[in-house]
């Protein structure tokens, strides 16, 4: 993590609050659902490989993909976002801390221009087959995708993808990736 990465967080997590009573941008509404959240967030830099590019489809009030490039500064990470309260509370972020490596896209994935991501990463926006639809024209062969899912990843997931699910308390995290083993 850099050395100014609690600090970040604490000024997110002071602004998200202020945000949030008026613009409704997250349920996480105390300190312990935040914190668990951010967490989320940060869990799966134990188990992957640092990208050098990163999209977060549907990043919401910034879980995963905000915290990730507060946590990542090397990593370009895109946040498509494209509900208006949500992209301009993460350019906020984006100003106020000067997170150079981040660029919010008040637009949907499927809006944004063909690109290709070393990860593509999205939590509780919807099912894994309509977000690899939704991710085809901005992914390779050799993109990795991490969804954050709850305990229905087993229903959603082709047995013929190369994947695996990371699971801890209260997260299934599924890595797709062609260079994972059965």
């Amino acid at each position: 993590m850099p050395d100014n990465f609690w600090h970040n967080i604490q000024t997110y997590k002071e602004n998200l609050f202020r945000w949030n009573k008026t613009h409704n941008l997250t349920g996480a509404r105390d300190e312990i659902t935040l914190d668990h959240f951010l967490f989320d967030s940060i869990y799966p830099l134990s188990f992957i490989d640092i990208p050098k590019t990163l999209l977060d489809i549907g990043t919401g009030a910034g879980f995963p993909g905000l915290i990730l490039a507060m946590a990542l500064p090397d990593t370009e990470v895109t946040l498509a976002e494209p509900l208006a309260k949500r992209a301009s509370f993460l350019q906020y972020i984006k100003a106020t801390l000067s997170l150079d490596n981040l660029h919010v896209k008040r637009k949907r994935a499927e809006e944004l221009e063909p690109n290709v991501y070393e990860l593509i990463t999205s939590r509780a926006v919807t099912d894994t087959t309509l977000l690899l639809k939704i991710s085809q024209n901005l992914r390779d062969e050799d993109t990795k995708l991490l969804f954050y899912k709850g305990e229905k990843v087993f229903d959603e997931v082709d047995a013929s993808l190369p994947h695996k699910v990371i699971i801890t308390n209260n997260r299934h995290y599924l890595l797709i990736d062609k260079n994972l083993k059965d």
